[in-house]
């Protein structure tokens, strides 16, 4: 079983918290997860995380963090940001013994998913093996397993926002299901004007140029091109300095959708006045090297870099959709404007720029409201209270094998390093 570490316990009396995780793309979940499980008590839960690839991105991110990981089996990789085939749904259920035989090996208590293609692949696994499952919505509240299977799997959900949760219904996850909005570290701190530079001198650009950021994966719900007809929009107006957008983050489609999104470009004549910068890291250091961040997206469940940006000082124009509108508020914190309108996001953006006293202004009230309202260690200890909650409930038939109130539950190692 490669990837594994030793068994050997690091606390005789913390529960073992099993978070696998389906396929190999780094987006937002695995920030806020990593945000997470570093602030665990680890007198009360021991986090795993359980990578489909030993020696992939998502592995690396977790373990250059000293976060055990282990991946003791194959499992079907569901494809990213695509609708799932009747053959690839018959290969996830040939993988459910196995997975099975594994959580029962372990004897995890609690089960923790994180997004649509994790819950898809081991929701199932994590009931019928006798854990807790923990759902954790951060997608579309309209995704078929939200509606289909986590009444029926889940015994919590938790949402990364009202938008992103269950909606009530005869069949509905919402009677069991609570909001608590991600994870972040509310002390990070950025050189903002070091940062700038950097980018003024890889660009080659003129000093005065207004740096407009999107940051996200090229996929329908961000509008990607929606973003860039708002910076066409905004450069053929009278500004007070020139305009460039940034598009921080890629597709996972073999790079068809960048090729996509040039040729729009050059449809609309944008020459060099938007620029993919590809995915970079660390995502707070790039939010401070933009004047500004423009969020395009329509339904998003509660937009990490939002949050982010907000914590290092950049101000945000985004649509009033989705959980965009439970993290700003209009005219104090940043700036809303109505969903799928170019125009409009460029009216936001120009305002900003014609009246920086403005923009510096919803900045540092922004700042302020989300150091205040989204802290790592309050976020854990809500999580941790979800897992105490159920693990208050008896499964059924649990004196029939050693279940998550056993006495004899071998929790695992925080830091032991996977070994390939």
């Amino acid at each position: 079983m490669k990837g594994m570490a030793n068994d050997r316990p690091a606390n005789l009396t913390a529960r073992p918290v099993c978070f696998p995780f389906t396929g190999d793309v780094v987006g937002g979940s695995h920030f806020s997860v990593l945000g997470l499980v570093e602030n665990l008590d680890p007198s009360r839960y021991v986090p795993v995380i359980v990578p489909q690839f030993p020696d992939g991105a998502v592995a690396k991110l977790f373990r250059d963090h000293g976060i055990r990981t282990e991946t003791p089996m194959h499992w079907t990789e569901l494809p990213y940001d695509r609708n799932v085939s009747p053959w690839k749904i018959a290969q996830v259920a040939k993988d459910i013994p196995s997975q099975i035989r594994y959580l029962r090996s372990r004897r995890y208590p609690v089960v923790h998913t994180n997004d649509g293609r994790t819950h898809a692949t081991w929701a199932l696994a994590a009931r019928l093996s006798g854990a807790r499952l923990l759902w954790h919505q951060r997608g579309d509240p309209g995704a078929l397993g939200l509606r289909l299977a986590a009444p029926l799997l889940a015994n919590q959900v938790v949402a990364v926002s009202q938008f992103a949760s269950p909606r009530p219904g005869l069949w509905s996850a919402a009677r069991k299901a609570q909001v608590v909005h991600s994870a972040f570290a509310t002390d990070v701190q950025e050189d903002r004007a070091s940062a700038r530079t950097q980018l003024i001198h890889e660009l080659g650009c003129d000093p005065r140029t207004v740096f407009i950021g999107f940051f996200g994966a090229f996929i329908p719900r961000k509008r990607p091109k929606l973003f860039m007809d708002a910076i066409a929009e905004l450069a053929g107006r009278d500004l007070p300095r020139p305009v460039m957008g940034l598009m921080f983050g890629e597709a996972y489609d073999g790079g068809r959708t960048e090729r996509e999104l040039k040729d729009h470009g050059r449809q609309r004549g944008m020459g060099n006045i938007v620029r993919q910068m590809g995915f970079r890291t660390p995502g707070p250091h790039w939010l401070a090297a933009c004047d500004m961040l423009l969020v395009s997206a329509h339904g998003e469940p509660f937009g990490r870099t939002l949050i982010e940006a907000m914590l290092v000082g950049t101000p945000v124009v985004a649509t009033a959709s989705g959980g965009n509108i439970e993290a700003l508020c209009e005219g104090a914190t940043g700036i809303l404007v109505p969903p799928e309108d170019a125009a409009a996001l460029a009216n936001g953006a120009q305002a900003l720029i014609k009246r920086p006293e403005t923009a510096q202004a919803l900045a540092s009230a922004a700042m302020a409201s989300a150091k205040s309202r989204f802290g790592d260690r309050s976020h854990a200890e809500r999580i941790m209270a979800v897992y105490d909650e159920m693990l208050r409930i008896p499964l059924p038939n649990a004196a029939d094998r050693s279940g998550p109130s056993s006495p004899s539950i071998k929790p695992l190692g925080l830091k032991s390093e996977a070994t390939s």
